[in-house]
């Protein structure tokens, strides 16, 4: 069964009227004979199975299924029936049968002396194959995902499973195959033959589309399901019944998105509310940040004990204020904020940034919520509370108590700790990174990441976004938004919480409930998102990305002046899903003719340490212009014979060069050498090549996330 499928609307109402019968009976989970009829009808393969009342009618049963069979008592109060004594396999006879029949209702019994017991199911016993174990749950920030993992200790013990969002399409069901670290068992491994791929496909997409139709189903569990040559069988089927928690966030359409943001981010007036002429007061330092920033809109202060801030007029409350607003900056106590906000919407004002803290994050869970429905009552979108403000550098609009910052560039970095946010305007001031926008989202009580994403995926100055976040407060809008996002450009995230106790602190900072990290994980990945392993590796792919060309294909060549550093680039090559491209006989005689005979062609092309400038330039520019290779890691080794500088500048001469006639692939460099490396560096990266001292990591990290965006957004063919 699949979209296409003709008969999914009668499979639909077969499957309604056994969810129904279920909950007229009061019972939160579906008996076997039930699951199975949920099974045929999305098209799950189950072995065949019969219910029977007694004994004699469970041997004729067997006798009519095949021998040997498996029996599992049915029982509404039962759960999990292993536990329980319910299951017995490998029933191989009729004597065999009687036995096992009274043990299995005596330890039922006595393990759960008041359970109904409505008969044994009779199963005919599944063999040999792959066991593996399908799945559907309810993720409390992606909603429906279907699992996949293999069976027995593989998944317990060692918690091997992918996730994708439910449904799922064929394509996304085939690469959870591939998704988990066992994969190669199902490939086949000491003389076992593969699994049918095709059919355990199938089998992810139909179980997918079983849980998108049916919300009140808040588990699937196929476990184990047989996985064969010729076909996969579940052998038992668990589903739960529950209520489904309905969203209580508003959705917008793009159109109403955008038209919001555009005047958060492009605005024409703004107003201050709680401005202040006392230095050391936040209501000071976003009047000052505003005024000395340069922006050229309206700035209106807003104090009823003051009759100008900062030489400008102030005013008692909002509502005075002449002329549209676009933005409300409020900088004044928690509690004075919902009434203030009211105020505001009564003027028509479109967007307020709550810079206060006081709300979820400190427990005053009901005074947000407050904000929050006075905000919707009047159309108002929120930024925060709980934020440092943001910052719009081409709009030359600094709306927060922090530090300025000034340069304009092509990189939005959004954060939703104050925190993070410091330590992103620092890094962007210590390495000249040039940006569109740094923007604080805090308790994110209604603007969320995917609006900002909705937003930077249209702004021609964003040319890649990177976020931190602790938590998706709608993770399916959050995906729709950054797949349209990554087709044009990276989106990098850096998750906090990847542990148990990194959950309870995002918790505890923001009001945040982090949904499990696996599923974040996978889930960002099917949305094409870079996932960054730490602050650092986010802020610098957020500023080399857009430095570096899109590569057109996967071949890449390593050119180092170090054998040592030529094996720990090919091991990050590897670490980072690159793979070291097999040089042809003739671009190989051609390095050779480049290097001393003790140097090393192949791929690392080893130069050695000893060689001039002309030689570090002659092998690189051979990688350049031969079109079968698609991107270049440079190892350098400082020498007095080639210094850092007469590198960096050649190099930099060299791809410029190869610019010029339309050659424009990508190229990182690690350096290696004393300090002066440092600056070779910066002049390599004012150049348009991504290089770093001291590492031979992160050039190739770089590279790796710009082939993972490219790769996503479907520009390799």
């Amino acid at each position: 069964m699949d979209e296409t499928t003709a008969d999914r609307p009668a499979a639909r109402e077969r499957v309604r009227k056994v969810l129904a019968a279920a909950r007229a009976a009061g019972r939160t989970a579906l008996d076997a004979v039930e699951a199975a009829e949920v099974a045929a009808a999305y098209g799950i393969p189950v072995p065949p199975q019969a219910l029977a009342h007694d004994v004699d009618e469970a041997i004729r049963q067997a006798e009519a299924i095949g021998w040997p069979v498996a029996l599992k008592v049915v029982s509404p109060d039962v759960l999990h029936k292993t536990d329980a004594g319910g299951v017995v396999t490998g029933v191989r006879g009729p004597g065999e049968l009687r036995a096992a029949h009274a043990r299995l209702l005596t330890a039922v019994r006595a393990h759960t002396p008041e359970a109904r017991i409505d008969g044994v199911l009779v199963q005919r016993m599944v063999s040999g194959g792959q066991e593996v174990l399908v799945g559907a749950a309810t993720d409390p920030t992606f909603g429906k995902v279907v699992a996949f993992g293999l069976g027995g200790v593989l998944v317990e013990a060692l918690g091997d499973l992918t996730f994708r969002l439910a449904p799922a399409t064929r394509e996304e069901a085939a690469g959870m195959l591939d998704s988990v670290r066992a994969a190669q068992v199902l490939r086949g491994v000491r003389g076992a033959p593969p699994v049918d791929r095709d059919a355990l496909t199938e089998l992810l997409v139909n179980v997918s589309h079983l849980a998108a139709d049916f919300p009140e189903l808040l588990e699937i569990d196929l476990n184990p399901v047989f996985a064969g040559p010729q076909g996969a069988v579940a052998a038992d089927v668990r589903l739960l019944l529950g209520e489904p928690v309905a969203a209580d966030r508003p959705r917008y359409r793009t159109e109403e998105i955008l038209a919001s943001m555009r005047r958060l981010m492009e605005p024409r007036s703004v107003a201050v509310i709680g401005a202040s002429n006392e230095p050391g007061k936040i209501g000071n330092s976003v009047m000052r940040n505003l005024v000395d920033g340069g922006f050229t809109g309206g700035i209106h202060p807003v104090n009823p004990k003051a009759g100008t801030v900062l030489d400008r007029k102030a005013y008692a409350s909002i509502g005075e204020v002449p002329g549209d607003i676009d933005v409300a900056v409020f900088a004044i106590p928690a509690p004075l904020v919902p009434d203030a906000l009211a105020e505001a919407g009564r003027k028509g004002v479109p967007n307020a940034v709550l810079i206060p803290s006081g709300f979820a994050e400190t427990g005053e869970q009901a005074l947000q919520d407050r904000v929050v429905s006075v905000a919707r009552e009047y159309g108002i979108r929120l930024l925060g509370p709980n934020i440092y403000g943001y910052y719009a550098p081409w709009q030359n609009l600094c709306a927060t108590f922090c530090t300025p910052y000034d340069v304009r560039g092509g990189v939005a970095l959004t954060s939703q700790s104050g925190g993070i946010g410091m330590a992103v305007l620092g890094f962007a001031r210590a390495t000249g990174t040039g940006v569109s926008a740094i923007v604080g989202l805090g308790n994110k009580s209604d603007l969320d990441e995917d609006d900002l994403l909705t937003w930077f995926a249209q702004d021609p100055r964003t040319e890649c976004v990177a976020m931190h976040l602790e938590d998706l407060k709608d993770g399916r809008a959050f995906v729709r938004a950054a797949r349209e996002t990554v087709r044009s450009k990276p989106v990098v995230v850096l998750k906090a919480g990847r542990t148990a106790a990194g959950s309870r602190a995002a918790g505890s900072h923001t009001g945040a409930l982090a949904g499990d990290d696996a599923v974040y994980d996978d889930i960002l990945r099917q949305a094409g998102v870079i996932r960054a392993p730490g602050l650092n590796e986010m802020l610098e792919y957020a500023r080399a990305l857009p430095v570096l060309p899109t590569p057109r294909g996967e071949n890449v060549v390593v050119i180092t002046g170090a054998g040592g550093s030529g094996v720990l680039l090919s091991d990050a090559l590897v670490d980072n899903g690159l793979s070291l491209m097999e040089i042809p006989d003739d671009l190989d005689a051609a390095f050779r003719s480049l290097i001393p005979p003790f140097g090393s062609a192949g791929n690392p092309v080893d130069i050695t340490g000893g060689e001039p400038p002309a030689t570090y330039e002659a092998a690189i520019r051979l990688g350049l212009n031969d079109p079968r290779v698609h991107a270049l890691v440079l190892g350098y080794w400082h020498t007095i014979v080639t210094p850092p500088m007469v590198f960096a500048e050649l190099t930099a001469r060299v791809v410029a060069e190869a610019r010029e006639q339309g050659i424009d692939k990508p190229v990182v460099a690690s350096l290696a050498g004393d300090t002066e490396v440092e600056d070779a560096c910066s002049h390599l990266f004012a150049h348009g090549v991504v290089a770093y001292p001291y590492t031979t990591e992160k050039p190739v990290a770089v590279l790796g996330a710009k082939y993972q965006w490219a790769r996503a957004a479907g520009l390799l063919p």
